[in-house]
Order: C-alpha cells, then sequence, then structure tokens
C-alpha cells in the first residue's frame, strides 16, 4: 500500500494515470485532482502541513486498527492553534500490550466514534495541506486501508517523513563536520526531540505525539533552509531516495 517513486516526475506520471479514472467519492476525487496538478516549486513558507499520529492496537495494516487520530496544522511554516483529536472506536478488542503502550483503555473509547464516521472529518481537516509524521508510511498504511474501505480508493497527498528528514540533516552534518560521526544516532521521535533540544510532549498520545513532530520538522526545515533548501523540489532532491507515500 506504500510506493516509493523512483523520481519526482514518476510520482506525477502516476497521478495523472489516476486522474483519467478519477475515484467515485468526492473527497477522493478533489484530493486527486488537487495534487495531479500540484507545483514543487514555489518556498516552503507557501505550502500548508498537516503534522498526523495515530495510535494502534497494532502495526499489521491489515489486521490491527487505529484508536486515536491527532492533527497539527502548519502554516508559513509556523505551527497554529488549529488541530485535530478524536479517539476512534476499534471493530475488535483492544489488545492489552497497546493500552500499555498508549494508555487507552476500553472504557476510555466507549462511546468514541467508528473510523467510518470521522474518517472524512479529518480529509476535510487536512484539505490541500501535505501530511508530515514521523515514519509516516506506518501511519498512511493504516489510512490507505481506511480510505480503500470506506471512501473506494486511496488518498494522493504526498507525504513528508521527519524520520527521512533528520537522516538528510544528520548525514549534511557528517559531511560538514566528519569528527562528529556518530553511528549511535536515534531516530525515535523523542530521542531526535531530545537531541535537538526541542519542547517535549507526553509520549504515545497521537495529538501529543504530532505537536512533537511538528517541532521536529520546523527545526530540520529551518536547519535544512540554512543550507539551500528553499521549495519542496529542494526537499526532494536533498533526499535524492525521497519517498512520497500514496
Amino acid at each position: 500500500m506504500i510506493a516509493a517513486a523512483a523520481t519526482h516526475l514518476s510520482v506525477f506520471d502516476k497521478a495523472m494515470g489516476l486522474f483519467r479514472h478519477p475515484p467515485k467519492n468526492q473527497l477522493l476525487r478533489a484530493n486527486a485532482e488537487h495534487f495531479t496538478s500540484f507545483d514543487q516549486d514555489r518556498p516552503l513558507q507557501d505550502y500548508e502541513f498537516c503534522v498526523l499520529d495515530t495510535e494502534l492496537t497494532g502495526l499489521a495494516p491489515r489486521t490491527d486498527e487505529i484508536v486515536s487520530i491527532g492533527v497539527v496544522r502548519i502554516k508559513n511554516l509556523s505551527i497554529t492553534a488549529n488541530s485535530y483529536y478524536s479517539l476512534v472506536a476499534p471493530r475488535g478488542e483492544l489488545p492489552k500490550l497497546s493500552t500499555m503502550i498508549h494508555r487507552i483503555t476500553p472504557q476510555m473509547l466507549k462511546g468514541a466514534p467508528r473510523l467510518r464516521t470521522i474518517f472524512p472529518e479529518v480529509m476535510s481537516f487536512c484539505g490541500n495541506a501535505l501530511i508530515v509524521g514521523h515514519n509516516i508510511g506506518l501511519d498512511m498504511s493504516f489510512l490507505n486501508r481506511a480510505a480503500m474501505d470506506i471512501l473506494g480508493g486511496k488518498l494522493h497527498t504526498p507525504c513528508l517523513d521527519t524520520m527521512r528528514l533528520a537522516q538528510i540533516y544528520q548525514q549534511e552534518l557528517w559531511e560538514s563536520y566528519y569528527d562528529q560521526f556518530d553511528g549511535q544516532v536515534s531516530y525515535q521521535l523523542y530521542d531526535l526531540s531530545d537531541r535537538y533540544g526541542l519542547p517535549s510532549f507526553n509520549q504515545h498520545n497521537a495529538l501529543y505525539d504530532a505537536m512533537q513532530t511538528a517541532y521536529l520538522f520546523l527545526f530540520l526545515v529551518k536547519k535544512l533552509r540554512s543550507g539551500g533548501v528553499k521549495t519542496l523540489r529542494d526537499l526532494y532532491m536533498a533526499g535524492r531516495s525521497w519517498r512520497w507515500y500514496f
């Protein structure tokens, strides 16, 4: 359910093919139409980003489920007060192991909406913003499964992975200051935030993790911009093996 583009052009060629057979669902059709003609050459501050995180019952998209979603909006490269959060009632039982991680209990999920109910809300909230996340491929695998089940198609929104951005930034540091090479760098969200001296939030809460990721994203973008990354295309080229998730 995750496709990695070899070049930035192949992403849009694929989108053009999808657009020749537009999705039947109105939300998916609008999503596909917007990103078919998506412009990568504007300054980074011109884009809006929705930083997204999910808490899950497990790591298998085919069998596990989303139990909470948090989204934080970034505009003009600043975190806004506009956010979204919801608990999500799974169809099956909540595994005890997952509760130990995210501290969401069956009692907390009583009366929570099903994913089918809130998924259009999440899509509408994100709108035409690019999606950002830490190891975002995992979140998108669950969201694309939901999109297929609920709306009959996949999302076409390009997604940026702060884990990958951190790897790019660390590589630049090592290339510039070879004596500072550290092969033991942890790319876990909260380890990176601590390493870079960023504000700290409670872990394993979808909204707090989205906020933590938003701070990390802005830190990394600021550092990469000082190195000449000014547009979204520059960001792509900096990664070389950059991944766009669909």
